[in-house]
């Protein structure tokens, strides 16, 4: 499969809309082949003036408005919908953007969004079964003319979901490495695994044999699930521009150069294209040919721009 490359947009960063709309817009006329947005309502510091536009209506939003481009949630947190609800939403902008969905889902971790929000914020093993509940909810009735489900958590009686989704089946993507439920998960009932980018190659490769070892166990051919990696990309074209974008980055945020660093996530691929292309080779030699990428907020078109110049050639 050839590979594909993705930009993510952290919604909760302050985001406008007609800044998300020029990301995506350029993004589709270079050549990505998605736009994929977090699944946030608000950042943690100074959340009551910092924009964080609601995922699902931005990407019913660009679907109107992009021809070519994939969109994603990178992931839907399972708890802040009912999965009835959240299987007519994907579905609605499936059909808006003629067929363009890329479902992301997860089990949710952010407690005090929840909390904040009054939505039930239960243990990480009933959150992990709720989500296992919820995506044969959402398969079912994006499949089906008809759904009763009867789970431990969630139960439906004869539902109707209709308009379809144009794809039939959206491909889902489960994100986490959680080695026991999220990636048994994986091999149940996704498309596609996800790893963070804290997540290193060498870590990859190990949750890869955990997740080859669910596919047997279930009776699935681990090579029909794709593997996606969302990284965390700083580059420049010389060490002197990144030294320089390093410094500007500190600038616009008030911090030290220190307090950047620290900042930054674990394994951010943070260099020249040389060192960029190194970083992405190592995950390509483990099957990964899907990479949702996020740039430093502030810096998203520019550095989009920089990245699809510079490395689409090298990697595709």
């Amino acid at each position: 499969m050839p590979l594909r490359f993705g930009i993510q947009i952290g919604n909760y960063f302050g985001f406008d809309y007609d800044t998300i709309k020029e990301i995506a817009l350029t993004a589709e006329k270079i050549g990505y082949d998605a736009l994929w947005i977090s699944d946030h309502f608000f950042i943690d510091k100074n959340p009551e003036t910092t924009s964080c536009l609601e995922a699902w209506t931005v990407l019913s939003a660009l679907a109107s408005i992009t021809k070519k481009l994939r969109l994603g949630t990178l992931v839907t947190c399972n708890g802040f919908r009912y999965p009835p609800v959240l299987a007519k939403i994907a579905a609605t902008v499936d059909v808006i953007s003629n067929g363009r969905v890329e479902f992301g889902i997860g089990a949710g971790w952010k407690k005090n969004e929840h909390v904040n929000y009054g939505i039930p914020f239960p243990s990480l093993k009933e959150r992990m079964d709720r989500l296992e509940e919820s995506v044969q909810i959402i398969k079912k009735l994006w499949t089906e003319p008809s759904v009763s489900f009867d789970g431990v958590y969630y139960q439906i009686k004869d539902a109707f979901s209709y308009p379809k989704p144009v794809q039939q089946l959206p491909p889902i993507f489960v994100a986490g490495r959680g080695e026991k439920r999220t990636l048994r998960i994986v091999a149940k009932y996704a498309d596609y695994c996800n790893f963070l980018s804290s997540v290193t190659p060498e870590e990859a490769e190990r949750l890869l044999g955990i997740l080859k070892a669910h596919c047997r166990a279930v009776g699935r051919d681990y090579d029909e699930i794709g593997k996606s990696y969302f990284a965390y990309v700083i580059m420049e074209e010389t060490e002197d521009d990144l030294n320089q974008l390093v410094e500007q980055m500190a600038e616009k945020r008030a911090i030290s150069l220190d307090e950047l660093k620290g900042r930054l996530p674990k394994n951010v691929f943070l260099g020249t294209p040389d060192v960029i292309e190194s970083h992405f080779h190592k995950l390509i030699t483990l099957g990964f040919d899907y990479f949702q990428i996020q740039f430093p907020y502030r810096d998203d078109l520019e550095q989009s721009k920089l990245f699809a110049k510079t490395m689409f050639s090298k990697l595709r």
